[in-house]
């Protein structure tokens, strides 16, 4: 996801898309342990993810 996207998301999109990257995280991981993730990137990736929406996420609260 593109910091431009995540600018453009309201309080409650964010919200929702931090809930869908941590359970996708929780799945990946789980797929890991059981040796069945074939795009290991795909962790780094999401984890990402995370990390910018929370950014967002505190940016607009300092803001306010």
């Amino acid at each position: 996801m593109k910091p431009a996207e995540i600018r453009s998301l309201s309080a409650e999109d964010l919200q929702a898309k931090l809930k869908e990257a941590r359970a996708e995280l929780f799945n990946l991981r789980f797929q890991m342990a059981t040796s069945q993730l074939d795009n290991t990137a795909r962790v780094k990736q999401v984890k990402k993810d995370i990390a910018r929406i929370q950014t967002e996420m505190r940016a607009r609260e300092l803001s306010a």
